[in-house]
């Protein structure tokens, strides 16, 4: 396996956000992690990315120990990820934003490249060349390369997060909520992006409420409810889960049957 959380938890006071949560990510799949709001969903996803600490548990990438590395660390080691609202760069162009993605993986920083110092220009027309490709990848048309990102319409900034992503060259993409905000032919394009992502051999791992969604490009399904995993396994072994029905929707059978095929 690409990824493999053994026993996440993590606790803020009293209150058990993620208590000893397992998972795997595999290459060329999506697993998907749902559950209600409150479930700690984003909260594992924050642990896996590093953003913040376990206060329990392993986390393997590739083989090597990485539970409490940090977000760059794990960039290097090739795992990154998407938030539920975009985190761009109000000042920046479209271009530039997904560069400094790319950068996390140049010998360069980022303030030497942007000013050209000798050397490292041919590093930067690599790099450039890289977020050109990556913004190509998720389908954005270059007439927008040179706009400010926060005056994108809201789906081309979802895609332009997901470039960035990209241009760091990972082997895995957490994606937080992707299809957020997003209308219904918006979710259908970016679903079919993380699905032909999928099928590349990007492991994928995918937060989101959208539930026509997960259950479309999923392969494997991951259920939270109250900070623990309660279920684990394919769309059909998910939807037809007992514990499912009673613990994550928390309706009558015949509601939340409808429910995981809706």
């Amino acid at each position: 396996m690409t990824l493999v959380v053994q026993s996440f938890a993590k606790r803020y006071g009293g209150l058990v956000a993620v208590d000893g949560v397992s998972l795997t990510l595999a290459p060329a799949e999506v697993t998907a992690i749902i559950g209600p709001n409150g479930a700690g969903k984003t909260t594992l996803i924050n642990l896996m990315s590093g953003v913040i600490l376990p206060d329990g548990g392993s986390m393997q990438l590739f083989g090597a120990d990485v539970a409490g590395a940090t977000p760059h660390v794990l960039a290097e080691h090739g795992l990154t990820r998407t938030y539920q609202s975009p985190q761009l760069f109000a000042e920046m162009s479209v271009l530039e934003t997904v560069m400094v993605g790319a950068h996390l993986s140049g010998r360069a920083g980022f303030l030497s490249a942007m000013l050209r110092l000798g050397a490292i220009r041919r590093e930067e027309d690599e790099l450039e060349a890289r977020a050109r490709a990556a913004l190509s990848r998720v389908g954005l048309p270059d007439d927008l390369l040179d706009r400010n990102t926060t005056d994108l319409a809201y789906g081309h900034q979802r895609r332009v997060e997901i470039a960035r992503a990209l241009a760091t060259g990972p082997k895995v993409i957490l994606l937080d909520e992707p299809a957020a905000g997003l209308n219904p032919k918006e979710t259908h394009e970016i679903a079919d992006l993380i699905s032909d992502l999928a099928r590349e051999g990007y492991a994928v791992g995918l937060v989101e409420h959208d539930m026509d969604m997960v259950m479309g490009i999923s392969q494997h399904v991951v259920v939270m409810n109250f900070g623990r995993k309660i279920a684990d396994g394919t769309v059909d072994e998910i939807q037809s889960d007992p514990a499912v029905i009673e613990a994550y929707l928390g309706t009558s059978e015949g509601e939340a049957a409808h429910a995981c095929v809706a």
